[in-house]
């Protein structure tokens, strides 16, 4: 045998070492269980040949059968819990055979090399990540399947999508290798088994912590749900190694296919992640927080990282990979697929809802600046000055004290700026408007950030996937913590200064990849503004910002048009 066979088969043999230890915690707690009925079976066969005789014996083998039919009922209870409960499934998009029979076709022939069986399905997610799930739980099978032993298909593939639309195909090849390796410890029957068990236990203590029970209801689940938890805290040693043996087996069996390409594969993994990150926060999140959700952020990561290796000398050779055949070219629709994984990342990371609706719309990378960046802009720079009109701040133009200003806000923040000072106040107005808008917004969580969410259908994906995700509140994974009243005037103010320069001094709204909305002056983008507006918010300094209004030709004392 080779290094690597040898390697792979010790993974293997720890692994079902470490799967037979949890079953043995299984084994010893149900020996617990029965352990007073088995007694109360001694005491009552002994009283029946002779033995143990007399009123003491009596007393004492009714109790212990007393004893055993309450333990016995008890432990059903927490088997039936146990088993009802339904496992955490990801919230993913199904891809189905006919919708890409390229890329079946690609992980069935890994799996061939490999000598793995093949995953039974094959699924997208809007993250830089790919495993193996087990969805052969009765609660998460409906109609035919539902009739199905556990057990009897493969864990489903699930691949993130933003791989598919930056990876090549071969290069794609090279990362999901380990992955679909995997199938062959998931098709153990003491692995399987310990599994099982596992997520058994863990569903069961979400079951039981889930809101909305009753009493009658809710005290067996949270019984349940305390047994279940001692026996996880007993197993989590187990299961986390067992894990880990499983994925060192599974890199060893891959190591046999495309090994030379597998280092380069990661350098693209962790590109990936990083232009599917700022993506996400810089781009994504202010389209989300006006209520419109970009429909093709897996196109848009190719084209951050295009921008990426543009300007860092040390990715000019990524871009020479784009002539090569993509891997989302393996999916017959690409653009459904992606428009669909942009839905779900949406619900994910920012709470949105399921579905489209007037105050939740798709929209294209074409109509981004005009219909998010320039929305944007007004929407802050018309809550500011609702703002400084409760606070009583009166208008800066003498002609016509109805009309919005630039130079009201720096008026105001020039005379009261710094800690402490009516720019605080300010500030807090601003956050407490926000809250404000944010609680009476329906459905996506408000304007600002993401609040909580409701189940429903999603994304195009079959059978209401997202149904499964439970009665927890949305965005599962939020992209940032709330921001601070100081941050969110400086973000107003410079939206003020934005519109502004848009409409004195011909400005226009533009899209950075990397960096999000952005201004753009003579077709330039402007990235010093924020500097002079920190100075004006923090310092009530407005020199800075006058010296880069003049340069640009913003006249400060013009009316601004304002949502």
């Amino acid at each position: 045998m080779s290094g690597i066979d040898v390697g792979e088969e010790l993974g293997a043999r720890a692994a079902q070492a470490r799967a037979l230890s949890l079953l043995r915690i299984r084994s010893r707690a149900l020996a617990v269980a029965i352990l007073p009925a088995a007694v109360a079976v001694v005491l009552f066969a002994a009283g029946a040949q002779g033995h143990l005789a007399g009123p003491g014996w009596d007393a004492v083998r009714w109790t212990v059968l007393g004893v055993a039919v309450v333990v016995l009922l008890v432990t059903v209870l927490v088997a039936v819990s146990v088993a009802r409960a339904r496992p955490a499934m990801s919230p993913t998009v199904p891809v189905p055979e006919e919708g890409a029979p390229d890329l079946y076709r690609l992980v069935r022939d890994l799996a061939d090399r490999l000598d793995v069986p093949a995953p039974s399905a094959i699924a997208l997610t809007p993250d830089c990540d790919s495993w193996l799930e087990d969805r052969t739980h009765r609660a998460l099978r409906r109609g035919a399947e539902a009739a199905a032993e556990a057990g009897d298909a493969a864990p489903v593939l699930v691949i993130g999508s933003p791989f598919l639309w930056w990876m090549r195909v071969a290069e794609l090849r090279a990362v999901l290798a380990p992955v679909v390796a995997g199938t062959g410890p998931s098709a153990h029957p003491d692995i399987a088994a310990a599994r099982r068990f596992v997520r058994g236990l863990d569903a069961s203590i979400a079951d039981a912590a889930a809101p909305g029970r009753g009493t009658v209801r809710g005290a067996p689940l949270a019984f349940a749900g305390w047994v279940s938890r001692l026996l996880l805290r007993a197993c989590r040693g187990h299961a986390a190694e067992m894990e880990r043996c499983v994925a060192a087996a599974a890199s060893m069996r891959a190591q046999t296919v495309d090994h030379g390409l597998r280092i380069s594969a990661q350098e693209q993994v962790g590109l990936a992640y990083a232009g599917w990150d700022r993506l996400l926060t810089r781009v994504a999140l202010p389209a989300w927080r006006m209520g419109r959700w970009p429909s093709r952020l897996d196109a848009g990561v190719v084209s951050a990282l295009t921008e990426l290796s543009r300007r860092d000398r040390l990715a000019d050779g990524f871009a020479l990979r784009l002539g090569e055949r993509p891997a989302c070219d393996l999916l017959e629709e690409p653009g459904v697929a992606d428009e669909a994984a942009s839905l779900l990342a949406a619900r994910l990371f920012h709470g949105g809802p399921a579905e489209s609706g007037p105050g939740w719309a798709p929209v294209d990378w074409q109509q981004y600046p005009d219909e998010v960046v320039d929305r944007k802009w007004r929407t802050e720079a018309a809550r500011l000055h609702r703002v400084l009109d409760t606070l009583g701040v009166p208008r800066a133009s003498a002609a016509d004290p109805a009309v919005p200003t630039l130079a009201r806000v720096m008026e105001h923040l020039s005379g009261a700026g710094g800690p402490g000072g009516p720019g605080e106040e300010l500030a807090a107005g601003i956050g407490a408007a926000v809250a404000r808008e944010e609680a009476e917004a329906p459905g996506h969580g408000g304007p600002e950030h993401g609040g909580p969410g409701h189940g429903g259908t999603g994304s195009g994906a079959a059978d209401d996937p997202l149904d499964l995700w439970g009665p927890g509140p949305l965005p599962l994974f939020p992209l940032q913590p709330p921001r601070t009243g100081t941050e969110l005037l400086a973000d107003h103010v410079a939206a003020m200064v934005c519109c502004a320069a848009v409409d004195t001094a011909g400005a226009a709204p533009g899209l950075d990849w990397l960096d999000g909305p952005a201004l753009l002056v003579g077709g330039e983008r402007r990235a010093d503004l924020a500097t002079p507006v920190l100075s004006l918010v923090e310092d009530g300094d407005p020199d800075p910002l006058l010296s880069w209004l003049a340069e640009v030709g913003v006249r400060s004392d013009k009316p601004v048009r304002l949502v």
